[in-house]
């Protein structure tokens, strides 16, 4: 494989399209921590060059730390790779500099660009595969954590103009779309980057179910919050209703008081009925599906229908940084973009499956426990980064994530 001419364009568009995404941004807000579960933008700009530096500078004899300091701050989880700085105190630091972060960033990326630049090396090659698919999950979560730092400003500043579209048309009818039954594959099939918790690809045994050919709209959420649904107990799963109980939600965290606008990087704009509702936590959408009289979709049931389908939606290259209707076609629509979609299937290990070697092995692994599994992608996910068998999770609390439904039941 011929490294230069494969990888080198692409570490190069990437890791500028990082720098683009917070370019509307001040050093002010990109500083902000908003909550422990969020990082500052500054630090997703410093870690993802972390990464470079720690897994693919460190190869070469003799490399040492252009600022050894930093290593401890910009580490994220790598406990096998030494110390790091406390997540919920990431906010804390003001220095070093944006300036000093960018330029961090371009020492980096030049030293990474010479290496692509000398020859074949498959090790490299799969190392910096991993640096970029890692630095796009990082571009998501810039945006997703700003959003929640400016929606926590009192002012809701907007991040950027909005993409203007065609006007939206009401939403169809929700139809459903009869699943394969039987045994099926899942899992990553060869050919092109994959996580190590996509592996291996294995059997599973689905029952007759149907999915629905959409994503739950606002109107359809609306309806299940005028009718009392974050009051009724016997919807909620036990820990759910103790989070409803102890947060006070009554609403979709980003829903305005009014039940008739929601913030949105655009700043305050009017709830589009016919748009997907967004940002609820899996106990959330679990709640809704009961009240629905369906169910969420398995990883298997979602995988083996999107296993056919062509990677498109309304996803981060779209522009619109804001789920979108669904549009008109046939069968199942919205499988990618616009939401991430939670599903029944606890984050857990395939059978088989074994985590990279040596400290990259804490890339996913060490999380499988007490969270569960979202597909598909959403409105501020790379269109390149996704696929039918990514397994992107969360704990079920979580509300900040671009996610949403997608109904399922059995017949």
């Amino acid at each position: 494989m011929a490294i230069a001419a494969d990888l080198l364009p692409r570490f190069q568009a990437i890791r500028q399209r990082t720098v683009s995404l917070s370019a509307p941004l001040s050093a002010e807000d990109l500083m902000v921590q908003s909550m422990p579960d969020a990082s500052p933008g500054k630090w997703h700009l410093a870690h993802t060059t972390w990464f470079f530096e720690q897994f693919v500078l460190s190869r070469r004899p003799g490399h040492a730390p252009r600022r050894p300091e930093w290593m401890v701050l910009f580490n994220s989880y790598y406990q096998s790779v030494g110390p790091m700085h406390a997540r919920p105190r990431r906010g804390l630091l003001s220095r070093p500099s944006l300036a000093e972060v960018l330029d961090y960033r371009r020492y980096v990326d030049e030293a990474v660009s010479e290496q692509l630049s000398t020859g074949d090396d498959p090790e490299l090659a799969t190392l910096v595969e991993l640096g970029l698919n890692h630095e796009q999950q990082h571009q998501e979560l810039l945006l997703t954590d700003i959003k929640h730092a400016l929606w926590c400003n009192p002012l809701l500043p907007a991040y950027g103009e909005p993409s203007r579209g065609p006007a939206a048309a009401p939403a169809a009818p929700m139809r459903w779309v009869t699943g394969r039954e039987g045994i099926v594959e899942i899992g990553h099939a060869g050919g092109g980057f994959t996580f190590d918790n996509e592996t291996p690809r294995h059997r599973a045994l689905l029952q007759p179910h149907a999915l629905a050919h959409r994503l739950v709209t606002n109107a359809e959420y609306l309806a299940f919050v005028h009718d009392g649904g974050y009051r009724e107990p016997g919807l909620w799963l036990s820990d759910g209703w103790a989070t409803v109980q102890a947060e006070g939600w009554e609403k979709p965290i980003y829903w305005q008081p009014d039940l008739a606008s929601e913030f949105t990087l655009h700043g305050v704009t009017a709830l589009d009925p016919a748009a997907p509702v967004c940002h609820l936590s899996y106990f959330e959408a679990d709640a809704f599906a009961r009240w629905a009289g369906a169910r969420l979709p398995t990883e298997a049931e979602w995988e083996s229908a999107a296993a056919a389908l062509p990677v498109r939606g309304n996803l981060q290259d779209s522009g619109h940084l804001h789920p979108q209707p669904a549009p008109g076609d046939e069968g199942l629509v919205q499988m990618f973009g616009d939401v991430w979609e939670w599903t029944g299937s606890p984050y857990v290990s395939y059978p088989g499956f074994q985590p990279l070697p040596g400290s990259l092995g804490e890339y996913n692994g060490k999380f499988m426990n007490g969270q569960w599994v979202l597909r598909g992608g959403s409105c501020v996910t790379p269109c390149d980064h996704v696929r039918a068998s990514y397994r992107n999770f969360f704990p079920p609390h979580a509300r900040w994530q671009f996610a949403g439904i997608r109904l399922g039941h059995d017949r």
